[in-house]
């Protein structure tokens, strides 16, 4: 508050106590109106909410708070009467804007459409990033993507243009980074359709990713639901140098929480070793918190946030946000759920994998763990860039160690290649010199877009089932993730070590200690990297990929083609009938790790995103079946024979079966992407019973009107076999905190009985009775 006072001071200085009649908090008032961003300049910063909100509950609470606390309360609907208990209740929150990619936007937007909806409440931008597939390099395959995805680009930018949603084209770049630079500023909520939404984090800002559904509850100004997240507390003492980077924080943390250990949580970074971080790399630990099941992550507001936000031609912003520090940084003495302790200066470079993004080893040591694990040492591609390494800094360091290898006649042993994470970071690593020098040292420089991060990724050096290794700067590494051959072992890590690795050509190369040879055989050691955190030059915005939503948008015409195979306008789900589920088939009892890219592929399958029965063709094909260790290989219980998931599935449907999956720990865990959940409901399924779940997909499931269930005791699990039936009662007296019961009938006559937990609160077992939550938003209507 020292800050406010001194302006009150300044502004009684300036105006008298009396002159015209104008009062202080109408001049506070007036100065305080600063645009959301320059898209929007309609729509400003409320720090002055955010403020009188965490007074309220500061004072209801009568403690200090973090500073998760502060800014998702403050986004508080009802301060006044909102029951607050970290990891038990749930808020109803109104984030400020919302932020989908068009993969995701599809679905969103077509369910906005079924809302009846003229315009969004908020301020709401789609990001084409996800439909670009990797394949010679940026310009070509940007030009082929804009031809393949037409259909796709059009509905969205005539959607958006209808409904009041800014676009921006394919080629803009990827959501985060567009994010970072244009719309996050600390104390914001934001949601965005894609888990990496985090990433906003290092801009001081509450960015959280969701399912579609919840983007829709947010555009039509209903308050969205969060359950009251817990808050880890993760103390950076120290300072990073040499070759450890902002990267090895989250794998680090990554390695001590596990791929679960965030659920339900927000890690709160803070401590003297924060400043030693730069803005981006902050977003860039922001962002693979995701990986560790975190409900988002968050950085306080320090001179590191401020300088991005004037490099990035926001100084109202950061002459605000300087205004308002109290609220954008944690109370001292406030309580966290957990807290780890990191000390940045012993903290060492970091590589994790294969196949799981917690697996975490010290780079000094992965040579020798994967030799003794039989993991393949030759480094087949290096590939650097995506959302969460792609910065003007990220691209330095990575360029510094290049030109070393060009200045002693080396290229990269691996293939390389180079995601910019934007436009405008494209365009100033050109002006500035970096791409040359990446591409002179072999690297081919891709579109500004996701490309092999998430699967878009036309390889042609290996064959699908030949063992191999690549080394990436992105934030996850799911078995088959990148290229779709599960016999690629992939590993995340910093684009410096990504850089060095591709240079060397093997795992066995610690770049700390190890030499490599010129081509005149001179020995040499790679100088650790360096890069300017920021362009001096300011940055070159190069060309302009925005496309503002038109004042009135209601004669906008949005087509969907009842023949198209892309797009498909959506039909309601049916309601509950009344009646507990009875006597269901289990379509697969899933084994071991689930992730939503096991439940619903990326890709090939990304061109489908907008149809919903097209893309229920991948329904599962990932999952391992626990009956035959099979992938897409499932008995179908009323002919005996068997067929794969997706197809045994349809044939319930056809035949009036309902039916249930059983899955694992963590199950769906990764992406946000809602398909995971409409796929199944539209395929006829109506619970899936596992040990635990993900976040993000256990509340989309909800939405889309399924039970997400837990087995009381996880040892149940065992209980089931692939040709049990099970009933689901106790529906009738469906009630928050109030178990279910499964009653499990075998085959050779026997019965168990077994208690299944919930998460439903009364907003969301309405939805189920509806049979989903847009239906349930009609009937509000």
């Amino acid at each position: 508050m020292a800050s406010y006072c001194m302006t009150v001071t300044r502004l009684r200085h300036a105006l008298g106590h009396g002159a015209r009649r104008l009062h202080i908090t109408a001049a506070l008032g007036a100065k305080a109106r600063v645009a959301m961003s320059r898209f929007e300049p309609d729509s400003s910063i409320s720090y002055e909410k955010l403020l009188t909100n965490i007074t309220i509950v500061r004072k209801r609470l009568n403690r200090p708070l973090t500073l998760s606390e502060k800014i998702v309360y403050g986004h508080l609907d009802n301060p006044h009467e909102q029951d607050i208990d970290r990891g038990r209740t749930y808020l109803r929150l109104r984030p400020d804007r919302v932020a989908m990619q068009d993969a995701t936007a599809q679905m969103a937007m077509l369910q906005f459409i079924s809302s009846g909806l003229a315009k969004v409440a908020v301020p709401s931008t789609i990001h084409c990033d996800h439909l670009i597939e990797a394949q010679t390099g940026g310009a070509e395959d940007l030009h082929r993507a804009k031809e393949i995805n037409h259909e796709v680009y059009n509905f969205l930018a005539t959607a958006g243009a209808k409904y009041g949603v800014g676009f921006w084209k394919p080629g803009s770049g990827i959501i985060h980074q567009i994010i970072l630079e244009n719309y996050a500023y600390p104390g914001v909520m934001l949601i965005g359709t894609d888990s990496h939404t985090p990433n906003g984090g290092g801009l001081g800002a509450i960015c959280i990713g969701v399912g579609g559904a919840d983007a829709v509850d947010v555009m039509a100004g209903i308050p969205w639901e969060l359950k009251c997240p817990k808050v880890i507390g993760v103390k950076l003492t120290g300072s990073l140098s040499g070759w450890t980077s902002p990267k090895d924080v989250i794998l680090k943390v990554a390695g001590i929480l596990t791929v679960k250990g965030g659920t339900g949580a927000i890690v709160e970074y803070h401590g003297p070793g924060v400043d030693s971080i730069s803005c981006t790399g902050m977003a860039t630990i922001c962002n693979m918190g995701a990986e560790i099941g975190a409900t988002t992550s968050v950085f306080p507001y320090n001179h590191r946030m401020k300088t991005y936000l004037d490099k990035t031609d926001r100084p109202e912003i950061s002459q605000l946000a300087d205004e308002y520090k109290d609220c954008l940084v944690p109370d001292p003495g406030c309580h966290y759920d957990q807290q780890i302790e990191i000390n940045l200066s012993e903290l060492e470079p970091h590589i994790n994998g294969p196949f799981t993004p917690d697996l975490a080893h010290p780079v000094s040591d992965i040579g020798a763990v994967a030799e003794k694990s039989g993991w393949p040492l030759e480094v087949k591609v290096g590939l650097i860039g995506s959302c969460t390494n792609s910065s003007y800094e990220d691209m330095g360091r990575a360029a510094s160690l290049a030109k070393q290898a060009l200045d002693r006649g080396l290229k990269c042993k691996a293939q390389f290649t180079v995601t910019p994470g934007s436009e405008q970071i494209r365009a100033t690593i050109e002006r500035d010199g970096y791409a040359k020098v990446l591409r002179d040292v072999g690297g081919v420089v891709l579109a500004n877009a996701c490309g092999p991060c998430i699967g878009q990724w036309d390889r042609k050096d290996v064959k699908k089932g030949e063992k191999n290794t690549i080394v990436t700067s992105y934030n996850r590494n799911f078995t088959g993730r990148n290229d779709a051959n599960p016999a690629t072992h992939a590993f995340v890590t910093s684009p410096e070590i990504v850089t060095a690795l591709a240079i060397a050509g093997t795992l066995k190369f610690n770049p700390e200690k190890d030499y490599l040879t010129a081509p005149n055989g001179e020995k040499f050691k790679l100088v650790p990297p360096t890069g300017d955190e920021l362009p001096s030059r300011d940055f070159d915005p190069g060309q302009d990929t925005y496309q503002h939503p038109p004042a009135d948008g209601s004669g906008v015409a949005v087509d969907v083609n009842p023949a198209s195979n892309r797009l498909q306008l959506l039909e309601p789900f049916d309601k509950w009938s009344g009646k507990d589920l009875e006597d269901m088939a289990i379509l697969i009892k899933v084994k071991g790790k689930c992730t939503t890219d096991h439940i619903s592929a990326a890709g090939p399958w990304l061109k489908f995103r907008g149809h919903l029965d097209n893309i229920s063709n991948n329904l599962l094909i990932g999952a391992v079946n626990y009956e035959n260790n099979a992938v897409n290989k499932v008995k179908n219980v009323l002919t005996s024979e068997y067929g794969g998931v997706p197809d045994v599935a349809r044939h319930y449907k056809a035949n009036g079966l309902s039916w249930v999956v059983v899955g694992d720990e963590n199950y769906g865990e990764g992406s946000s992407r809602e398909h995971a959940a409409l796929e199944p409901r539209h395929l006829g399924g109506r619970a899936i019973i596992v040990k635990s779940f993900a976040r993000i997909h256990e509340t989309n499931l909800k939405k889309q009107g399924l039970l997400p269930l837990t087995f009381a005791d996880p040892d149940d699990y065992d209980k089931i076999r692939p040709d049990d039936k099970i009933s689901i009662r106790g529906l009738s007296s469906f009630t928050p905190g109030k178990p279910l019961t499964a009653v499990i009938k075998h085959g050779d006559g026997s019965q168990d009985t077994v208690q299944l937990n919930h998460s439903f609160n009364e907003t969301q077992i309405e939805w189920f009775q509806a049979g989903s939550a847009l239906n349930r938003m009609k009937e509000l209507q």
